[in-house]
């Protein structure tokens, strides 16, 4: 092969041709003398370069394109790792080898320093898969090196000596000096590329191949053979989890996305146990370190715990959110890294871009044409044992040996010639012909033999021989049958050790600028027209990011949204001015402008959900002299009624002074909308009459226990979609419980029993124990009233404890009793026919007088009554209410089984 082709795809020969046939840079350098310049052209001191560039720098980038940097396809190994495993096979004695001895023995076909082989074998010994490693060799979690070659050792893998090497199979050529021979490539029976993965820079390309599963590879290999469909996605030895929704399929320009995994411990720390590929524990903690320092993340210290397992401790800051925290590592740290894939090989002596789906493909071709090959080397074999010892046994039998021309031969030929005739009644029977090299492989046969040789046990070896030949041919006609069996035969016995690591699932996109913390505060100057986070000494605006953008409204009309800075000139008369939300529905800008100095003016709402940065816009019609009456930004698209204070008009006998409107009334609209006429007479001001309500409607909410907060980003359990009026149930332990707003600068306790959407209708049972009367248990069924301030329905004593609180609309009840009362069975309670629904501070209904040990819910047995059946239990009783002992609404059977129960009471008294 000419060095050119390997690089005939990356330089346009016929280019380089013209280039070379123009007039070269011509060089005036004399070699025999220091450099001196000339003031004149000197014909006899140029050096033409024509071609050099051509041929020496293609031979070099052919060299380590074919020779150094990419994978062959055939066996997925690069040059200097074929020469390690041959080496290392060829010093195999089953036990381990020093790598220092290894490294000696591989220079004798790989004309490099040694450094660069220790580093291939090491990094060959660190995949776990072709070579058993001894000693430490080093660790791909934390980017410890190995230790020295002298104190380290290897030997092939019982997977490696059974899939990788055949010297019957093996190509051979000439080592780099001559003196030795070594494999064109491995015949390896297993796709060992897409196994192991492989990475190299060469000049004008990249290689960069990521690893597989083991057991998905001989999966994928079986169902390729059976004409099914099949998937590869990477798995990673360091773990994680990757999305592959733009692998595709391992060829150039394919990414995944890799993630740590990361855990939570508790409400304050955060745990990463596994490690993005190419990344380590030290590089992940330098850049979490990095994203603190900066202010991205909110967290007190980074502690890395790492040893055999990765462990990376984030101590968060006290009120900082856990999962809005893990979202920030996977935005501003190595958390979450993007790899990308091209998966360029050797192929014909070329480098060829190829998918995973091909060379898996590519390999499993070659897996059945190494085993077919196999196969008919072994039958060859066969054929060759069965047709001597054919040759034997007739030469033996027939006693040819004892024939007096055999043993007054005069010479060797004349031997051969007599056994020639003597075989002529069996050559058809024969397998071939017979050769010359055959009859003196016969002279060989020692007499000892002869005197030995038993025909039974000659023809029970033929006939073996024989139904060898037949299952390798039947083999030779179902050759996919037996692929299928080899990986499968591989999977069994080496699968277990190789189990997925690297979970495959979809990742959503994180907005960096809702997990970044508002690590600065902005500031206005609105005198001198600067806005920025350095004007420590002006108006305090809001928080805020270093990634936030910043929307301005002004008095003339005028918008633009600009990048949060130090100190940045924006101009005077600033109206507004927030943090903008790129693709914010709910925040609606009510607002009355006059179009012109002496126009009408109009009404309009509008939200701003995209703009281009630094671009100026305008919520009015653009004429000149317009200008803004009345603004405001409302966050949940609240309407407020205004009130509008005219002027006199003098020419009228008539008039209102004054107008109400109701910006609920008025449509939300495009930004670019005009809005509705409002009043063509002169405006003397505009004021606010009464705040409103969100025209939007519902909110979703969810409640996050870390921080115990309330957010609108999908953190922590949610609790429903909230209109005005909605408010959110705080149930505490001990049974205080109240009603509150959601406002998400609402502050919670941290004993918490139930945070909910609080409905006045829901019916809540609960069995207490009452410590009034003696600590029985009691069952009630209750509404909560809207309550703000604390209250409880336990009861006003403290000892008073809350056994079981359920909302269950027909709930089912098991009481179970302990101490010396254990031996009584269970007692099981139809809750909505033992009590009726009564106020939430009466005490409910004693369900016994024994010691109970436990409550528990059991399946509802009905359904809930109706609005009709529930008339009754609605109507609310004083607090102080205790008859309810009386036989009022109960069944006959309730009855008899009340006074049962009172007459046993008697009966334990007595």
């Amino acid at each position: 092969m000419k060095a050119t082709d390997a690089l005939s795809y990356i330089m346009d020969d016929d280019k380089i041709k013209n280039n070379n046939s123009e007039q070269d840079e011509e060089l005036t350098v004399d070699q025999h003398s220091d450099y001196q310049p000339v003031d004149r052209f000197d014909a006899s001191a140029v050096h033409h370069l024509s071609g050099m560039y051509k041929s020496w720098f293609l031979d070099y980038a052919s060299y380590v394109i074919l020779e150094r940097a990419v994978p062959h396809i055939e066996d997925g190994l690069k040059p200097v790792q074929r020469r390690i495993l041959h080496t290392m096979k060829r010093m195999d004695d089953g036990r381990y080898n020093k790598v220092a001895n290894i490294v000696g023995e591989t220079m004798k076909f790989h004309p490099h320093g040694d450094a660069s082989i220790g580093d291939a074998l090491v990094q060959l010994g660190q995949k776990d898969l072709l070579i058993d490693t001894q000693g430490n060799w080093g660790n791909i979690l934390t980017g410890d090196r190995a230790a020295a070659p002298r104190y380290i050792e290897a030997r092939l893998s019982k997977f490696a000596l059974e899939t990788v090497f055949n010297p019957k199979t093996t190509e051979w050529q000439l080592s780099y000096d001559g003196r030795n021979k070594e494999p064109v490539t491995l015949p390896s029976k297993f796709p060992l590329l897409l196994a192991q993965g492989a990475e190299g820079i060469a000049v004008g390309l990249s290689s960069k191949v990521l690893p597989h599963n083991f057991n998905e590879l001989c999966d994928a290999a079986v169902s390729y053979l059976r004409g099914e469909e099949f998937h590869l996605y990477p798995d990673f030895p360091t773990g994680g989890a990757i999305d592959v929704s733009k692998y595709n399929d391992g060829q150039r320009g394919g990414v995944v996305r890799v993630r740590a995994r990361i855990e939570k411990r508790d409400a304050r720390i955060l745990v990463i146990s596994e490690v993005p590929y190419s990344k380590t524990a030290a590089s992940l903690q330098d850049s979490i370190t990095k994203a603190i320092e900066k202010g991205k993340i909110k967290a007190r210290k980074v502690v890395d715990m790492t040893a055999r397992h990765v462990e990376i401790q984030v101590m968060l800051a006290p009120g900082v959110s856990p999962d809005k925290t893990i979202d920030a590592l996977y935005a501003f740290t190595d958390c979450e890294i993007n790899i990308s894939s091209n998966c360029c090989v050797i192929e014909d002596d070329r480098p060829q871009f190829l998918t995973v789906s091909e060379v898996l493909q590519h390999s499993t071709d070659r897996t059945m044409g190494l085993l077919r090959r196999e196969l008919e080397i072994r039958k060859s074999e066969l054929e060759e044992q069965l047709f001597f010892a054919s040759l034997e046994r007739i030469f033996i039998e027939e006693r040819m040996y004892k024939e007096k021309d055999f043993e007054q031969a005069p010479n060797q030929k004349a031997v051969l010639n007599f056994l020639d005739k003597k075989f002529v009644p069996w050559k058809p029977k024969l397998i071939r012909e017979i050769h010359e090299d055959d009859y003196l492989r016969l002279l060989e046969i020692k007499m000892q033999r002869i005197l030995k040789y038993n025909k039974d046990k000659a023809d029970k070896l033929m006939t073996k021989m024989k139904a060898d030949i037949k299952g390798i041919e039947h083999d030779l006609a179902h050759m996919t049958d037996v692929t299928v069996a080899w990986f499968e035969h591989l999977k069994e016995t080496y699968g277990h050790d190789h189990p997925r690591l690297t979970e495959v699932r979809s990742f959503d996109t994180i907005e960096v600028t809702k997990v970044v913390e508002a690590n600065e505060k902005l500031y206005i100057n609105r005198q001198d027209g600067f806005i920025g986070t350095g004007l420590k000494k002006d108006e305090f605006v809001c928080n805020c990011s270093d990634l936030d953008d910043i929307i301005l409204f002004y008095r003339d009309g005028k918008y633009k949204v600009i990048k949060v800075a130090e100190k940045i000139f924006v101009g005077k008369n600033v109206l507004w001015v927030q943090v903008f939300k790129k693709n914010d529905t709910r925040t609606i800008y009510n607002a009355v402008y006059r179009d012109g100095k002496k126009g009408a003016y109009f009404i309009k709402r509008f939200n701003v959900t995209s703009v281009v940065r630094d671009r100026e816009y305008d919520l009015t019609q653009g004429t000149a002299g317009s200008r803004v009456a009345y603004f405001t930004a409302n966050p949940n698209g609240e309407a407020e009624v205004i009130k509008i204070t005219l002027e006199p008009n003098l020419t009228r006998k008539k008039q209102s002074l004054f107008i109400e409107k109701d910006f609920s009334d008025i449509l939300i609209k495009t930004r670019t909308a005009r809005g509705n006429l409002l009043t063509r007479q002169n405006v003397k001001r505009i004021t606010l009459k009464s705040h409103g309500h969100s025209t939007l409607g519902g909110r979703k909410v969810w409640f996050d226990s870390d921080v115990k907060r309330l957010n609108y980003d999908a953190r922590g359990k949610y609790l429903g979609e909230f209109s005005d009026g909605d408010n959110i149930l705080v149930i505490l332990h001990g049974g205080d419980y109240y009603i509150t707003s959601f406002d998400l600068n609402n502050h919670f306790e941290d004993n918490i029993a139930l945070i909910e959407k609080y409905d006045p209708h829901k019916v809540w049972t609960a069995v207490l124990l009452d410590a009034d009367n003696n600590g029985y248990p009691y069952l009630k069924r209750f509404r909560l009233e809207a309550r703000r301030n604390p209250q409880n329905f336990v009861g006003d004593n403290i000892d008073s404890r809350l056994l079981l609180l359920t909302d269950t609309s027909c709930p089912n009840l098991r009481v179970s009793f302990g101490g010396a009362d254990s031996v009584r069975p269970p007692l099981e309670i139809d809750a909505e026919q033992f009590v009726g629904v009564k106020g939430f501070k009466a005490k409910g209904k004693r369900v016994a007088t024994w010691q109970v040990e436990k409550v528990e819910e059991l399946p509802p047995l009905g359904q809930p009554k109706s609005a009709g059946d529930a008339n009754d239990d609605d109507s609310k009783e004083s607090d102080n209410n205790t008859d309810l002992d009386s036989d009022a609404g109960k069944s006959r059977q309730q009855i008899i089984d009340e006074m049962t129960r009172q007459l046993d009471l008697f009966d334990d008294d007595k």
